[in-house]
């Protein structure tokens, strides 16, 4: 079974957004949002499965990334996650 923090590090994971870029909280919410509520949780795992497998090494610092950034967005009220 899969976290929230899991589910949305995979969302943003999927997301346009990049490290480089530097998003904020809010822009991080919003491309969650969006990709779950495009894709959903399994279409959102889909996409990373398939990242690492054609990709893995640049895939393992998106994640890792990914995973970071959601962390810390989660600090905030959850119901920033809750799609609209």
């Amino acid at each position: 079974m899969s976290t929230t923090l899991e589910v949305t590090a995979e969302a943003l994971f999927c997301s346009c957004l990049q490290a480089s870029q530097h998003p904020t909280m809010n822009q991080i919410v919003t491309a969650v949002q969006t990709m779950l509520g495009t894709y959903g949780p399994n279409g959102c795992a889909a996409t990373v499965a398939q990242e690492f497998g054609e990709h893995p090494e640049i895939a393992v610092s998106r994640m890792s990334w990914a995973l970071t950034a959601v962390h810390e967005a989660l600090e905030m009220p959850a119901t920033q996650f809750v799609a609209a």
